[in-house]
């Protein structure tokens, strides 16, 4: 099984966000042409080459390293990468004067989608102010004044904006679908431990109190009720272990870990299809916890000898090639499958897991996404989760 990088990018706007700004370097042409048309000493003309040189290597890095931060959050390289982009820029002044001016939208968009908010208000404030200053000025220099500059900046900074105030409100929703959907398993696992303990202490408490009274007439019953509770506690124990692990796996991706390790540790060949990154992070919190269910049944229950987990994106389904059930048709199963009263070992199977399946089955509705269990006796089973 091959398990997914911690270090590599989890969503599309990390992998190829940096070519947003790699089709912004087409526009080097406009400090290109200054430069070709620059009558200042050779040298001056050289240091400026190797400026716009400079500033290519330095933005596009930029823009690799940045979009890897959550929007808003830059990261000090990041800084760096800016400062760097800007000296590179200075370097073109002795070559082409006023003409670095033709490095300000560059500077302003890399401003607001890589570092914070201040920034990208200075920057996107600060880039006309500058426009309008040399236009206010290119008659006593004799320059030309740029008008069309100016409107690029403008147009620019009013895009910039509307960009950012959109990626933001986009990234405040999916952390807020993130916290919700963590929030409801927490709820979810809190009674799940809250039914377990209930059950397994009231029939522990009634052991006991039974025990207490046959411990003088009748040692050995009292002996096989300590025994029975001892079992009772251990199931407690495994049970609340179990729901606690769910609450502290960090994601899908450890989730799909600790199922290739179960079911390595019972002879369960694993064969993992697709990567955890293909949900989202809202998706893949209930995600974790049916694969978690979905795993425990196959080891109690299944007597499989291979399973296949598949990921796509809004889809995960564990499917196994053991004894089968007969799916619950309130579940999404196949109306086709024998009754779950038949009875054959996989008809109990269904018994022992309706609990689990039913349970499954509201964490996909809490979820917003779609449960269906089909499989058939003799045949395996095959639990998919679809938003």
């Amino acid at each position: 099984m091959s398990e997914p990088s911690h270090t590599e990018p989890t969503n599309a706007w990390a992998r190829f966000g940096w070519l947003m700004g790699g089709i912004w370097l087409v526009f080097l042409y406009f400090p290109a042409t200054a430069l070709l048309r620059s009558e200042g000493p050779v040298l001056a003309v050289a240091v400026g080459w190797f400026g716009v040189a400079a500033f290519a290597a330095t933005y596009l890095t930029g823009f690799i390293v940045g979009m890897r931060a959550p929007h808003g959050r830059e990261r000090p390289a990041t800084v760096w990468l800016f400062v760097a982009a800007i000296a590179s820029a200075a370097l073109t002044i002795p070559a082409i004067g006023w003409g670095v001016t033709s490095f300000t939208p560059f500077l302003m968009s890399y401003a607001s989608y890589l570092l914070n908010r201040p920034t990208h208000w200075v920057a996107n404030t600060a880039g006309p102010a500058l426009i309008v200053f040399e236009i206010a000025t290119a008659q006593a220099r004799g320059d030309v004044e740029p008008w069309p500059l100016l409107w690029i900046t403008v147009m620019i900074a009013a895009v910039n904006t509307i960009n950012s105030w959109l990626i933001a409100r986009s990234t405040a929703a999916d952390e807020l679908r993130v916290e919700l959907a963590t929030s409801e398993g927490r709820e979810a696992v809190a009674r799940d431990v809250h039914d377990l303990l209930g059950h397994s202490l009231t029939v522990v408490k009634l052991k006991a109190e039974l025990a207490s009274r046959l411990l003088e007439r009748d040692p050995a019953a009292a002996r096989a009720e300590l025994d029975e509770i001892v079992r009772l506690t251990g199931e407690a124990i495994d049970g609340v272990r179990g729901t606690v692990t769910g609450v502290r796996s960090e994601g899908l991706a450890e989730q799909l870990a600790a199922t290739a390790d179960a079911l390595a540790t019972a002879g369960v060949a694993l064969e993992v299809r697709g990567s955890a990154s293909s949900l989202s992070p809202a998706q893949a919190i209930p995600a974790a916890w049916i694969l978690r269910e979905a795993t425990t049944n196959i080891l109690r229950h299944a007597d499989a000898s291979r399973a296949v987990v598949s990921i796509s994106p809004g889809t995960l389904s564990i499917s196994d090639n053991g004894r089968g059930l007969a799916p619950d048709p309130g579940l999404g199963g196949d109306a086709g499958t024998p009754a779950a009263g038949t009875h054959t070992a996989g008809a109990q199977s269904t018994r022992a897991t309706g609990h689990g399946l039913r349970g499954m089955s509201e964490r996909a509705a809490e979820a917003g996404a779609e449960l269906r269990v089909t499989g058939a006796l003799g045949h395996g089973t095959k639990v998919s989760l679809t938003w």
